[in-house]
């Protein structure tokens, strides 16, 4: 594994900078893109495996080599230092291109410059590091700029690399050389980088090569080849750097992948005004129409455009001002999408009015175009349909319903900038990351406000509800990664003046200081004053057609957690096929039930217990109609109730706190009769709700008389429950409704709680449907979420129609720790030291949980063939966690309404990446959405 082993030590040097260590099977560590192609991501990057193609089908590609990312897992294990043999294939290369390009690396006369580039095997946008123009030193300057006859240019560059490396290479803070950049530009008169003079460009060269010899003691390196070695040292080192792993983390993407180093000869957009640079993707990454979306700048680097430095021109500019160019790379453009069949992100530099092409890659796009071009890709016939669904990125389906702004909404819009990320986000204004990470880690929502954003600022940008920069265009970064993880963002927004002294905005006479509440509509670039209420978006028909090709793959089904009518209408708007958990302990909650079920719990005899169920009765009954309705035909999976009596009482602290202020007005009131005696009874009910809260203390109430316990204890709690099912399937066949209830017991441990249990539920089923009970055809299940329950589930099985494995209990009991505690605690401490390799409460654990319910599922389908099974805890909106469950054989998974979609498209997946599960136990099975009851 990559890990932070490495010498943190900049521009450290062991020796000759390498290991000491053989080269050995580091033989081939270099490769030139002639000898490598697209199928070889894993060892040249992303990156490198893109221009070793593009220059095999003889595109532009500047020419150039790879280090392979085998040599960074080399560097990280000789503990942060260049393995032997590395800078020998290197310069063997370098020798290569200099015969190519006629120039050599190094010569004052006629020098070769080169960039040096990360390139990771999976995209990681302006995570690593670069640095351009390697290879200037004072001598070589003045080569460039009589080769070029441009002395200006030719400072511009050098100044150019000595800020990056000193960045980089160093570790001085980009700041400290932009205030020399801009205390130069007030001496020179000059606004734009454009306008200062080349004798501007060589004070500032000297300044930023005082930095660093003060900052560091060592001066900026003269010799080219020491600068390659310390930049290809420094990129290997960016790998691991705060905001890559960040990125990583968030992403999913392995530390071992390690990236690879590309070194390629330098081209210049900054030459003149027949010169620049751009980002161009093939198809528009925020709505995936099929047209050339991008930004450029003239007379600029490549960096300016990624940096957001400067607010870039729309690439249909280009077509004004350099038509030929733009031709060029529209043709160039359509290719490179037939030949990936994918939308591309294109970089480009012209040098000279010559089209040269740095990079293409899959590019990120927003969840909304991500289903549009995913469909239309398979309507112009470069996909099939199962590839477009196995290509789908899961996460956008979990960013696909964005809050959007309702129409008619009365606004205080204060400004407007780019439309960089689709979808609108509410929160309070705040002007770093760590600030934006820190309230949001307090439960604060934030939009993260900055000039620009750098790739240091992920974490914030992570912890934010949406982001505004003042500056940066459509491809900045900050763009760039909030589309890649659905995030609202407005960019180039100039009229919003950041004073970051201060900690406020100004646009035009509105002031937003930090801590005050502001929101952005990333879809229309609006920047409004104050908090907005927010509407869910609606579906696409791109997303309703993939769904509808998944549903034709997948063999998983999919069903929905909802606790009441609104839930289970929104969860069959998103396709789902059932109700696969109906909580009914969330349905007592509202404020008009709880005095009921107050009443209930303080009952001290069953005959007063019963008079405030009768009150219940009619609510739950109420509740049950209308899911059956929405349901009309599928399943409606009620859990009995499993909460912990304490939740619905008054706090012990807070009742002592009302019980003493209400015994001191007693002992200060002069007045008697009716005042007096009202005080008296309220302070008598406080008392007695507080004796009632410490008798129903428990030192662990999420083990203790919760689920089928309470209803062993206090049976007429679930007969009431029983009874408000029944009733309210009746009523609805009597309508006409298709009725398909399912009726679970929780928390069962030992087969004999289910059976006294089920005996009852079907004793009052045979009351209330008398006649018609036939038309009702039920099932009576339970939920698998103790260990013992799913040891024993053979046992269990026979008096069982349906497992539920109930996976948020069920990990809690297998690994002995509170969800609550331990991810508050220790859990995150755990995963970032890779004792776990993910958070069990959110990925299933395979190892431990998995085996369980694998033991489970083939215990019950021994013993009932028909046993229909699923899992109904947070795991089932969960991608990683819908492949276990249709490797294991499970007929569904139940997941909340919004994440139904995700879960469609993750079935398919599965189906598609490891063909069709075996079903245990069974060579035939009863469809488990239309089979009734067992007769047993």
């Amino acid at each position: 594994m990559i890990d932070g082993k490495a010498n943190t030590s900049r521009g450290g040097t062991a020796g000759a900078g390498e290991s000491g260590i053989p080269a050995g099977a580091g033989a081939g560590w270099v490769k030139s893109f002639e000898q490598g192609n697209a199928g070889m991501k894993a060892e040249l990057g992303g990156k490198g495996a893109n221009l070793a193609e593009m220059t095999n089908a003889g595109l532009p590609v500047p020419p150039g080599f790879t280090i392979t990312t085998e040599a960074c897992r080399a560097y990280y294990a000789c503990g942060g230092m260049l393995p032997d043999g590395l800078m020998a294939e290197t310069e063997s290369a370098l020798r290569e291109l200099e015969r190519k390009q006629g120039k050599t690396f190094g010569d004052a006369a006629n020098p070769l410059l080169v960039s040096v580039r990360s390139g990771s095997v999976t995209s990681m946008p302006g995570m690593m590091d670069t640095i351009l123009n390697v290879g200037l030193n004072d001598e070589t300057v003045r080569g460039v700029a009589a080769a070029s006859g441009n002395e200006r240019f030719a400072y511009d560059c050098y100044r150019r690399l000595v800020q990056m490396f000193g960045n980089v290479v160093f570790g001085i803070e980009p700041i400290r050389f932009e205030k020399l950049l801009h205390e130069l530009k007030r001496e020179t008169g000059s606004e734009h980088d454009r306008d200062v003079p080349a004798e501007g460009w060589k004070r500032l060269v000297d300044r930023y090569k005082a930095l660093i010899t003060g900052e560091c003691g060592k001066p900026f390196p003269q010799s080219a080849s020491e600068q390659l070695r310390l930049a290809v040292e420094a990129v290997f080192r960016s790998w691991n750097n705060q905001r890559a792993k960040v990125y990583r983390k968030v992403n999913r993407i392995p530390d071992e992948q390690g990236t690879a180093v590309n070194v390629q000869a330098m081209v210049f957009g900054n030459k003149g005004d027949d010169c620049g640079t751009g980002v161009v993707f093939t198809r528009n990454p925020s709505t995936g129409e099929k047209t050339l979306f991008g930004e450029y700048l003239t007379n600029a680097q490549g960096e300016d455009v990624v940096a957001g430095v400067r607010t870039p021109l729309p690439i249909a500019e280009l077509a004004r001002q350099m038509p030929d160019v733009y031709a060029s790379l529209q043709r160039t453009a359509e290719r490179l999408e037939r030949h990936y069949r994918d939308m591309q992100d294109i970089e480009f530099t012209v040098e000279h009015g010559k089209l040269y092409l740095l990079q293409t890659r899959g590019g990120k796009r927003s969840a909304q175009a991500a289903m549009k071009i995913s469909v239309d890709l398979v309507e112009e016939g470069l996909l099939t349909r199962e590839e477009a669904i196995a290509r789908i990125e899961i996460g956008h389906l979990d960013q696909l319903l964005h809050p959007a702004i309702p129409e008619g909404e009365r606004l205080d819009v204060v400004a407007t900038g780019l439309p960089a990320s689709p979808g609108a986000a509410t929160g309070i204004a705040v002007f770093d990351a760590d600030t934006a990470e820190a309230w949001a880690r307090a439960g604060r929502r934030v939009i993260l406000v900055r000039a620009e954003t750098t790739p240091e600022d992920i974490h914030g940008v992570l912890a934010a509800e949406g982001v505004l920069t003042s500056r940066g265009g459509m491809t900045s970064h900050a763009a760039v990664v909030a589309r890649g993880m659905g995030k609202p963002c407005v960019c180039g927004c100039e009229e919003a003046r950041i004073d970051l002294d201060a900690r406020e905005f100004r646009a035009g006479d509105a002031v937003i200081r930090e801590g005050e509440a502001v929101s952005i509509d990333g879809s229309s670039g609006r920047v409004i004053r104050g908090e907005v209420q927010l509407r869910a978006a609606d579906m696409s028909a791109e997303l309703a057609k993939l769904l509808e090709w998944a549903d034709g793959i997948r063999t998983l089904r999919v069903a929905a957690n909802a606790d009441n009518p609104a839930d289970a209408a929104k969860a069959r708007e998103f396709g789902a096929e059932g109700i696969g958990l109906c909580r009914t302990e969330h349905m007592f909650l509202a404020p008009d039930r709880l005095p009921a079920v107050r009443e209930m719990i303080l009952a001290e005899t069953k005959r007063e217990r019963e008079a405030a169920l009768a009150k219940l009765l009619p609510m739950q009954r109420s509740d049950f109609e209308g899911m059956f309705r929405a349901m009309d035909g599928l399943p409606v999976t009620i859990r009995l109730l499993d909460p912990p009596l304490h939740e619905f009482l008054p706090n012990a602290d807070e009742l002592r706190q009302r019980i003493a202020e209400l015994s001191a007005e007693n002992a200060a009131a002069a007045d008697v009769g009716a005042a007096a005696n009202d005080r008296r009874e309220s302070l008598r009910e406080l008392e007695a709700m507080l004796r009632k809260v410490r008798s129903l203390h428990e030192a662990n109430p999420m083990l203790g008389q919760r689920g089928c316990r309470l209803g062993v204890l206090f049976p007429e709690i679930y007969d009431m429950q029983a009874e408000a099912v029944f009733l309210a399937a009746l009523t609805c066949l009597r309508e006409g409704v298709a009725v398909v209830p399912e009726v679970m017991v929780p928390l069962v441990g030992h087969v004999n709680e289910l059976r006294f249990l089920r005996e009852r539920i079907e004793r009052t089923a045979e009351r209330v449907l008398g006649g018609e009970a036939d038309r009702c055809r039920f099932k009576v299940g339970t939920m698998i979420e103790v260990p013992r329950a799913a040891l024993t589930a053979g046992q269990i099985a026979e008096c069982a129609d349906f497992f539920s494995f109930g996976t948020n209990d069920l990990t809690q009991m297998t690994y002995g720790c509170s969800r609550d505690d331990a991810e508050g605690k220790f859990l995150t401490h755990y995963v970032d030291h890779k004792l776990l390799p993910h958070n069990p409460f959110q990925t299933l654990d395979r190892e431990g949980v998995g085996r369980l319910i694998e033991w489970a599922l083939h215990q019950g389908k021994a013993a009932r063939r028909e046993l229909k099974t699923g899992v109904c805890g947070e795991h089932g909106g969960d991608p990683q966690s819908i492949f276990f469950c249709h490797a294991a054989g499970l007929d569904y998974v139940s997941c909340s309404p919004y994440r139904i979609p995700l879960a469609r498209i993750a079935a398919a997946q599965a189906r598609l990446a490891l063909g069709t599960a075996p079903r245990p136990g069974e060579a035939e099975r009863e469809p488990a959405w239309t089979a009734g009851r067992d007769a047993s």
